[in-house]
């Protein structure tokens, strides 16, 4: 077992790339999860923690949210990315004060976000004082003061931005978003920001709720899944499993995806004899290769084939039983749509006449059909637009609300959907500041605060003067690097709440604080009692998650606990919210999010269940649309798409499969065939030829960007071409690396998400001035 982390940092010159895999986990993938579990915790904590990930009275994987069944769980109800998040978080590696006083934050700075990942887990408050060059301890209550007093210091409590990453608990974001709003501000930005954003701002104006319609259950009784934008062999492992199920139920399965994806094409599953020794299965029936930015036309021609069927063949192709009691807006949405220029649709998307037709027909044929979705429809300017086309196709054939269909936004990170539902979103309604201020007597500011993109604006702009970071790693997940990390330096005072060292901790404000926090796998004992947290899947389901593995310091405080000692330094010991009562009992915070929290009463008795509880979801529950007619709207959108310029390509960023977001596991890609390096750009062969070069040559890449008259540039330098199997004109590179790229203002319209997939970009020499 390694007790430190790497001592050398990534050396690009030692990529190798071979051909790309084609089937997803089996043995590889076991191998891999038990060699990094044993290499960061050895074999006790090893068998210990992964005993319990994803298992009843067990604790929640800190990966991703795919939800675990409600009968039967696997001994090994986690995948292999489930296990190096496991890995990472019950690390024996520690960071301690003699590491921070043996590196200075500039050397810190010009290590890699892997070489900081691996060092191990933060053990002691720290604090970096105005003018110095390394961090050094602090007390807690030292700390606590120190922020205090910088928040207090503000001429408004809108000068302060607070931040909050997936992996906070239900019972940390109601918290976390009480004590911003007892504050006095609604700055509450979200990882959900800047990925599933658009899926919300989609789905509430179409159906009246932003998040998913299905189950686990719905996915694997479906007669057809389409998969639009979503690599689930790297981002969701254990969705195969159930796509498996689903197969074997006799699901047709259709991916929709610039790059040919191996968790798409075929998977071996490790907890079976077949999936061992055999073959495996192929995944999808059919590979729609889509160019990037082309999904809404993909949905706009497909809706127009539909009603084209219809029209032929009245009362055989759509449901208008559904369509007349439960929709608006049908009549201008199909006018819309016959006139959509299906060459335009070819062009779009770069698929064929014969592939749309065999998608329409599947879609007629079906009789429950679901649609997933991640960054790959999320992350475009017409992001919102695309997503509700997708889900005016369901509306036509009336699968929302019935079994074995609906939407399926496949949440990326473990809780990003319960923070939401707790509270943490810069625009709650009136009904939920109302329901705050009758449980505890504050009053809630209503003024709608600042997101993401508008945050790094604001400290850039020295409108915000603090920021704080409940978990997350800011610099890395937010786009244009170089803007958000001045923007963070521009701060009077940074602080991260965190379990690791990140790229984060090493752009620090004029002061900075790091507060190292619990984990999900570790012991929580507050007033001398357990303590159990709560957490949401994708899928609407709350189960509670409780860690048992002992700390790597007893200097280590929860979540729970930093918010409520926090609230106490900043609004003293007579405020109105029992602070001290809460961090020592967790079902006292839980009862009153049983009368704030729509869908949450009787919270801590229903929690306690076998599996839970899922929490209502109107249309899928009862076909009621809380909308502004009052019932699920047809959209009607302009047809956009992203046409690639002449001596150019359109990028789009993603993860490799030894990542999770920002967190980077190792070096290798083993799915896409890179091994030894980061900075690769995956580009089509013929592209490489015609814009002068060859595989393996090294270049800059060069993003453009007009804002109004102005013509912006960005450089990221030193990456290796690789040929792959791209679309014509497209591009694909990993972030956090290419995130320098996308300019910040480059956003979808209503999200205001980031548009990491559809950057345009130049290729020059490596080198080039």
């Amino acid at each position: 077992m390694t007790r430190t982390g790497p001592t050398d940092d990534i050396d690009e010159a030692d990529v190798t790339v071979s051909a790309p895999k084609s089937k997803a986990a089996g043995l590889t993938a076991v191998l891999v999860s038990m060699r990094r579990s044993l290499e960061q915790m050895g074999a006790v904590r090893t068998a210990r923690s992964l005993a319990r990930v994803n298992q009843h009275n067990g604790f929640d994987c800190p990966g991703c949210a795919w939800p675990e069944p409600l009968g039967h769980r696997r001994p090994a109800e986690f995948c292999e990315n489930g296990a190096k998040a496991v890995a990472e978080e019950a690390t024996l590696r520690e960071v301690t004060p003699e590491f921070f006083a043996a590196h200075s934050v500039a050397e810190l700075a010009d290590k890699s976000g892997y070489w900081l990942g691996q060092q191990g887990r933060l053990t002691r408050p720290m604090v970096l004082r105005s003018g110095a060059t390394h961090y050094t301890p602090i007390e807690w209550d030292d700390a606590y003061r120190l922020i205090a007093d910088e928040l207090l210091a503000l001429d408004s409590p809108d000068r302060a931005v607070f931040y909050t990453s997936g992996r906070t608990s239900n019972e940390t974001a109601f918290l976390y978003q009480l004590l911003v709003r007892s504050f006095g501000t609604n700055n509450l930005p979200d990882c959900s920001n800047m990925c599933h954003e658009s899926s919300g701002t989609a789905l509430t104006a179409s159906i009246g709720i932003g998040k998913g319609s299905v189950s686990i259950d719905d996915v694997a009784h479906a007669d057809l899944i389409l998969i639009a934008g979503q690599n689930p062999g790297t981002n969701h492992p254990r969705m195969l499993s159930t796509l498996e199920a689903a197969k074997a139920n006799g699901a047709k399965i259709i991916a929709i995806n610039p790059l040919p994806e191996t968790g798409l094409r075929g998977f071996r599953d490790p907890q079976t004899v077949k999936g061992v020794v055999g073959s495996g299965i192929e995944i999808a029936d059919e590979f729609l290769q889509i160019r990037l930015g082309g999904d809404m036309a993909l949905f706009q021609g497909l809706g127009r084939l539909l009603i084209e069927a219809e029209d032929r063949a009245p009362g055989t192709v759509l449901d208008r039983a559904f369509i007349d009691k439960y929709c608006a807006g049908f009549d201008a949405y199909a006018d819309h749509l016959r006139a959509v220029d299906m060459d335009t649709v070819l062009e779009a998307t770069g698929l064929s006449r014969t592939q749309l037709d065999d998608t329409a027909a599947a879609l007629i044929a079906s009789q429950r059909t679901v649609t997933c979705w991640a960054m790959g429809l999320t992350q475009h300017t017409h992001a919102v637009a695309t997503i509700e086309e997708a889900t005016n196709l369901l509306l036509l054939r009336g699968m929302i609300g019935k079994p074995g269909a609906g939407v399926c936004p496949v949440r990326g990170h473990s809780n990003v959907q319960g923070d939401r539902t707790m509270g943490i979103f810069e625009k709650m309604p009136e009904s939920f500041l109302a329901a705050l201020e009758t449980e505890f007597g504050i009053s809630s500011p209503r003024r709608h605060g600042l997101d993401t993109v508008d945050s790094i604006k604001a400290m850039r702009d020295g409108r915000a003067r603090v920021f704080m970071a409940m978990g997350g790693n800011f610099v890395s997940a937010t786009p244009d690097t170089e803007v958000t990390e001045a923007a963070l330096r521009n701060c009077s005072l940074t602080v991260q709440v965190s379990t690791k060292l990140n790229r984060s901790h090493v752009v620090p404000g004029a002061q900075a604080l790091i507060l190292p926090t619990l984990g999900r796998t570790d012991l929580d004992i507050r007033g001398g009692t357990k303590q159990h947290v709560s957490v949401e899947d994708s899928m609407s389901m709350v189960h509670l998650s409780t860690g048992r593995l002992t700390p790597v310091s007893d200097q280590l405080r929860s979540e729970v606990a930093i918010v409520c000692e926090l609230a106490e330094a900043l609004l003293g010991s007579d405020h109105r919210v029992p602070w001290a009562r809460f961090a020592v009992d967790y079902d006292r915070v839980r009862d009153s999010i049983s009368r704030v929290v729509p869908g949450c009463t009787d919270y801590n008795v229903r929690v306690r269940e076998r599996n839970g509880f899922l929490l209502p979801h109107p249309p899928r529950d009862s076909r009621e649309f809380v909308t502004d007619t009052g019932k699920a709207n047809f959209a009607v959108n302009d047809l956009t798409w992203v046409p690639t310029p002449a001596g150019k390509l359109i990028l789009q960023t993603m993860r490799s499969h030894d990542q999770y977001n920002t967190t980077i596991y190792g070096l290798d890609d083993r799915y896409r065939g890179v091994k030894g390096g980061r900075q690769v750009l995956l580009v089509n062969a013929e592209d490489i030829a015609e814009l002068g070069f060859h595989d393996g040559d090294h270049v800059d890449i060069v993003s453009e960007w007009r804002n109004g008259d102005a013509l912006q540039e960005r450089r990221v330098k030193n990456f290796r071409i690789v040929a792959y199997s791209t679309p014509k004109g497209n591009a694909a590179a990993y972030y956090p690396e290419t995130n320098p790229l996308v300019p910040l203002d480059h956003v979808a319209k209503k999200s205001n998400t980031p548009v990491s997939k559809a950057v345009v970009v130049r290729l020059e020499p490596a080198g080039s001035p």
